[in-house]
């Protein structure tokens, strides 16, 4: 990597719709699925690897424990992703030339797929944004050039930052992925009940993903 690259891992929600479990700290293959996300995102050689939190903090400390990360707390999280996105780019070093933003609960995506992001990103000073791309539908995580941070810590409210997607024109660089894994993410339980996750979740008390509530 020739690049001076970060990751920032936003994990600050309140997994509402996961109730009365926090999905973060639900186990994907044996292992909480933030410590899965993080640890894939440690693999890469990167610069700096902030995790975002806000909501059970103190848990998802203790999950990440022994990973290099630096967790960064966000006390406005009730107000929407826009502040945690905010507080985790004001975070990271300033020497950095662009950041990957991870969402939390995508434990599908690999090492080989930010791979693929970096080798696009590193083609050219000219763009933008790296996303992933599998069968025309754009995924995540995006990789930001640094130009896009202040835009990006001005949004307000629960918006990411692909509402900047259209006013980047031909800086924003479409990355065809091998796989659906840069699609797939855990918001409900009907999501757990994926072809993909199948007999990979348990509960905190190791039940069968069948306990789950209908979605």
């Amino acid at each position: 990597m020739n690049r001076r690259i970060a990751a920032l891992v936003l994990a600050a929600g309140g997994s509402t719709r996961m109730a009365p479990w926090h999905k973060l700290l639900l186990e994907f293959d044996g292992e909480p699925l933030i410590r899965r996300v993080v640890r894939t995102a440690s693999e890469l050689p990167l610069a700096a690897l902030n995790v975002v939190t806000g909501h059970k903090h103190d848990a998802l400390a203790a999950a990440l424990q022994g990973l290099p990360v630096r967790l960064v707390f966000n006390a406005e999280h009730p107000g929407g992703l826009a502040s945690s996105l905010s507080a985790g780019l004001r975070s990271l070093p300033q020497d950095i030339e662009g950041a990957f933003v991870l969402l939390a609960d995508m434990p599908l995506v690999t090492s080989a797929h930010l791979g693929l992001l970096i080798e696009a990103f590193e083609r050219s000073a000219d763009i933008a944004a790296c996303v992933p791309v599998y069968r025309g539908q754009r995924g995540n995580p995006v990789l930001w050039s640094v130009s896009c941070f202040p835009a990006l810590c001005a949004l307000r409210g629960d918006r990411g930052g692909r509402l900047l997607f259209p006013g980047l024109g031909a800086s924003l660089y479409e990355v065809e992925m091998p796989d659906a894994g840069v699609l797939l993410d855990v918001d409900d339980p009907a999501a757990c009940r994926r072809a993909e996750f199948a007999g990979r979740f348990s509960l905190p008390s190791s039940s069968p993903v069948t306990d789950f509530p209908p979605a």
